[in-house]
């Protein structure tokens, strides 16, 4: 080969080789599940009391699986339920990337359990805060009503989402309703939505919690069907969730694979949200599920209205 043959091919070898760098990079990228930059992963988490008498189960035996639990799916927003402060403690040591906030419902401080919130804090602002109690006597700490057996409380915060162009804060809101009392619960779900309207009429809402109700009960049907279509939350599994033949119970019992059941732990969203994904998290060591209920995720993406 002549010299200013060669010299032509380096040429063309340096004028063409960052153009096939960048084909290969997205030829990699397109094969590769890549999450799209302003996905909000969500978790709904009841974690069992750590004060329960759970045997081998008991909270020291299983924090770290629970923690560990929560890392894997890596949630942007985490609601959890049955949280004491002491939990909610070891909670933000393992995850000091989130901002959390909770307060207990016997006085609104740090008796009782927690219907604790944690977000990621490099992708939040957090606007406003606060919680209510799910009684006639809402902004009473302690306060309980109808035939309630325990104070039930939820939490709630608005969020900027710094990751997103969509103009909307985010109204993110967990509870626990009462599992004894049926009227309670009842109205436990015709507070939530008043409150949704009265918190977070210009928000994009995402509802988490422990219902302690069937999907063909009154609060059921209170959140996702009673309502005006404007107003009526959506039961994001029931739009995306990856349905067993053999059932699609929250409550696992500390197992592995238990089915048979009522799924009472929801996800719930209303406003500009597409949902992409929803699922009952079944994960297990050597047969062992982290708490009694199982933690269910869903992943959103907003349409930037």
């Amino acid at each position: 080969m002549t010299l200013s043959r060669r010299r032509s091919s380096c040429f063309y070898c340096a004028a063409f080789l960052p153009l096939v760098l960048l084909w290969s990079t997205l030829v990699s990228l397109s094969a590769s599940p890549v999450a799209i930059a302003d996905d909000v992963r969500v978790m709904s988490f009841n974690i069992r009391y750590g004060t329960a008498s759970d045997g081998e189960n008991h909270w020291e035996r299983r924090k770290e699986f629970v923690a560990e639990t929560i890392a894997a799916y890596d949630p942007d927003l985490l609601g959890t339920q049955e949280t004491l402060e002491f939990q909610k403690q070891f909670l933000e040591q393992q995850m000091p990337d989130y901002t959390s906030v909770g307060v207990g419902r016997d006085d609104g401080s740090d008796k009782g359990e927690m219907t604790a919130l944690f977000f990621k804090t490099e992708r939040f602002e957090l606007r406003d805060e606060g919680h209510f109690w799910l009684s006639e006597t809402p902004g009473k700490a302690g306060s309980k009503s109808w035939d309630s057996s325990l104070p039930r409380i939820c939490s709630w915060v608005r969020l900027k989402d710094r990751q997103s162009d969509a103009p909307r804060e985010i109204l993110f809101i967990n509870t626990h309703f009462d599992h004894r009392g049926q009227q309670a619960r009842n109205e436990s779900a015709a507070l939530v939505m008043r409150k949704i309207d009265e918190l977070g009429a210009n928000c994009d809402v995402v509802l988490t919690g422990d219902f302690n109700s069937s999907v063909t009960s009154v609060p059921y049907r209170t959140l996702f069907a009673d309502a005006a279509e404007s107003s009526r939350l959506v039961d994001t599994f029931a739009v995306a969730g990856t349905k067993e033949t053999k059932g699609d119970t929250t409550i696992s019992r500390f197992l592995s694979d238990q089915f048979a059941g009522p799924r009472i732990d929801w996800i719930a969203t209303r406003g500009n949200w597409k949902i992409l994904d929803a699922q009952i998290d079944r994960t297990a060591k050597e047969g062992r599920a982290p708490s009694d209920h199982y933690p269910i995720t869903a992943r959103l993406q907003r349409d930037g209205r």
